[in-house]
């Protein structure tokens, strides 16, 4: 999933920043406080309308969340709930969710950019044009620390809904019946502008529990970075005479999970091994095992390896623990600094924590200014989730002009969070567990 880059020659100075924001970090938005995790169950979004989402897609699922606006990180999404047909009320998913960083550093070496905590990400909020919002409303946003602040005010959130095709077929015994829906979903975006590029920072609410979060850039390459002439780059425009330096985008996400309504998640990692048939037998034998990750964990993918969020204190109708797991996206992760060697991490909640680098939360003396630096052996009771997702974008003749959206993301989806598929027809209502075909 591919980002690009903006320009080099832009300011090192960040763009519109106070004192006081620099000072005081993350949390001074439009929308409502920063919500806090809660022991009890959340029955829906706890804020005022102007700041409520609330979308009820024809597939029958509800999705519920407040949204505020962070000086640094921009959007950001709280009190995320999920309703299915058939349940008596919202379950509870995040506490919040947003982007903790996007670190662009160049093959060079010349730059490295943090574009939320150091260049303006949030600042560079742009207004949505009506077709850039088919069929859905767009949000006034009050930007803070603007950098006009006589018009701080910005037409900048759409929420709106989309088909994404297929979410089931499924063929009657006697073929004689078809049973197929199309899915629907919730989308939020902003889109925010850096110099040249403009990264859109997308939040996709299935109808059937799944939430995908990715970052798109476009806009253009920049021509001041024509300039790779020592073989990093690639010949952009008529010739070889135009180089354009290659870079990578490592993209940063913060989620706090608050399943059923508490904190109190836990993590669980599982990993499987394939060996040989034995004697005897016709294939492979595949062994998952399941750890429990109490403490801070700093992880990395592997084939047959996957992690999952587990709630404390709900279960479906089945009796098994609602969870949500952790589905990754492509990535080329980059070896080039410690925040970014590993693919994943669980860390303890500290509210002082709130970027993945060049963190700007008011932590200790010490305390380390990445997230690499605070996986320091805490016991996990409130875990917090960082996934980092890289691309290595080499330029090429097709980014130019304007330069197509390239992506990068990932997906959390729900395990157990329902007794059966949410969508399932009502006929098919009894088939859950064993069950032979009808007569």
């Amino acid at each position: 999933m591919r980002v690009n880059r903006l320009s080099r020659a832009r300011s090192r100075a960040a763009v519109g920043l106070t004192v006081a924001a620099l000072a005081a970090g993350a949390t001074a938005g439009a929308g409502p406080a920063a919500a806090q995790p809660k022991a009890a169950a959340a029955p829906a979004a706890d804020c005022s309308a102007a700041y409520r989402i609330e979308q009820k897609l024809s597939t029958g699922t509800t999705w519920r969340m407040c949204w505020r606006y962070d000086s640094k990180a921009g959007l950001v999404l709280d009190n995320v709930s999920y309703q299915p047909k058939g349940e008596p009320g919202p379950i509870k998913v995040l506490n919040s969710a947003r982007l903790a960083q996007i670190d662009v550093p160049y093959d060079d070496g010349s730059v490295e950019y943090d574009d939320l905590t150091g260049f303006g990400f949030a600042q560079g909020l742009v207004n949505l044009a009506p077709g850039e919002c088919p069929g859905g409303t767009i949000k006034s946003v009050k930007v803070p620390d603007a950098v006009d602040p006589q018009h701080p005010t910005v037409n900048g959130l759409c929420t709106t809904t989309r088909s994404r095709g297929h979410a089931y077929r499924m063929q009657g015994d006697s073929a004689n019946k078809v049973y197929q829906a199309q899915g629907k979903d919730l989308l939020v975006y902003t889109v925010n502008q850096v110099g040249w590029y403009e990264y859109m920072t997308e939040w996709r609410f299935q109808d059937d529990g799944t939430v995908s979060m990715n970052v798109g850039a476009t806009g253009s390459l920049s021509y001041d970075d024509y300039d790779a002439g020592d073989g990093r780059g690639w010949p952009i425009g008529k010739g070889a005479k135009a180089y354009a330096t290659s870079h990578s985008h490592n993209v940063f996400w913060r989620l706090d999970f608050g399943l059923d309504g508490s904190s109190k998640d836990r993590i669980e990692q599982y990993d499987s091994s394939v060996s040989a048939p034995a004697h005897g037998q016709e294939a492979p034998t595949n062994k998952t095992t399941r750890t429990t990750v109490t403490k801070e964990l700093a992880g990395d993918y592997r084939t047959y390896r996957w992690w999952r969020v587990v709630s404390a204190t709900g279960r479906n109708k089945d009796g098994h623990a609602r969870s949500y797991e952790i589905v990754p996206g492509p990535t080329t992760k980059y070896p080039g600094r410690g925040f970014t060697q590993h693919d994943i991490y669980f860390t303890e909640y500290d509210p002082c924590e709130q970027f993945a680098s060049n963190n700007t939360g008011n932590c200790p003396a010490g305390a380390g200014r990445s997230v690499d630096k605070w996986v320091n052996g805490q016991t996990l009771t409130h875990p917090v989730v960082w996934v980092n997702v890289g691309f290595h974008h080499i330029a090429r003749d097709e980014d130019q002009q304007p330069m197509p959206v390239h992506w990068q993301g990932f997906s959390i989806a729900p395990r157990d969070v329902t007794a059966m598929n949410p969508l399932t027809p009502d006929e098919l209502a009894w088939q859950n567990g064993h069950w032979q075909p009808r007569s």
